[in-house]
């Protein structure tokens, strides 16, 4: 009986490099490989032999079910997504829209989020309990993300912020930054960094109070950090604890 499979697979922040080694030998061995127009860009190269389906933002359940209907019909089908497949990614909504594809069997491929990507070029923001929060309302109520964001602050979490802003949203991050001082102080040592792993790749260094004012867009991801975190030269850093260094 031939097999019916769609892979979803994390493609990490855009460089080949920046991939996982499971997850490139995956995608070369797959017939079709579906995305978001963004991220097919940034892999079609790799991977001349295979059919592309695309389709733009916001389309992401007609993408899954291009992606599942391919693997459905016995091509081996890869839904690719940027970061990890399943950190705001496609695995959830194409796991649920599977139960329409019961013949198809679907294999989740982890991937590296911008977290750790980005936390990377600071240096290690990430170094103890943190928090991930989307600012985008797309899905989510403005509502509940001032909840969690509040939540985080007084827990003294250090937050990664995802999708700090867009053309329609240019004054999210600021508002989340207001949000923040409320419970944070000023001086409160922040990181963002643009385009990880990509050619136009920045990083800057600055505290709560100057990331209120600073430019970022979807390709940002934004660090904040706890009472702990420091800055040594061009790196940041959240201590674990070990008290003996």
């Amino acid at each position: 009986m031939e097999e019916k499979r769609l892979y979803i697979v994390g493609i990490g922040p855009g460089g080949r490099e920046d991939m996982t080694i499971r997850a490139d030998r995956i995608l070369g061995e797959c017939q079709v490989i579906a995305g978001y127009t963004v991220y097919v860009d940034l892999v079609k190269d790799f991977y001349p032999e295979a059919e592309f389906l695309v389709t733009p933002m916001r389309q992401e359940k007609e993408r899954c079910i291009m992606a599942l209907r391919s693997a459905a019909s016995g091509k081996k089908t890869a839904l690719i997504c940027s970061g990890d497949s399943g950190v705001y990614g496609m695995a959830g909504l194409a796991l649920q829209l599977a139960e329409d594809f019961p013949d198809t069997e679907i294999e989740v491929i982890p991937g590296i989020t911008a977290a750790l990507s980005g936390g990377a070029v600071l240096g290690a923001p990430l170094g103890h309990d943190f928090a991930v929060i989307s600012l985008s309302d797309l899905l989510t109520p403005w509502e509940v993300i001032e909840m969690r964001l509040r939540s985080a602050a007084e827990s003294d979490f250090v937050i990664c912020l995802y999708n700090p802003a867009s053309r329609k949203r240019s004054d999210y991050l600021a508002r989340a930054c207001r949000i923040l001082l409320k419970h944070r102080d000023p001086g409160t040592r922040c990181g963002l960094v643009k385009n990880i792993g990509r050619s136009e790749e920045t990083m800057e260094l600055m505290t709560l109070g100057e990331l209120e004012s600073a430019d970022a867009d979807m390709f940002t991801t934004v660090f904040i950090g706890n009472r702990e975190t420091f800055f040594s030269g061009r790196r940041m850093i959240t201590p674990r604890g070990y008290r003996n260094v």
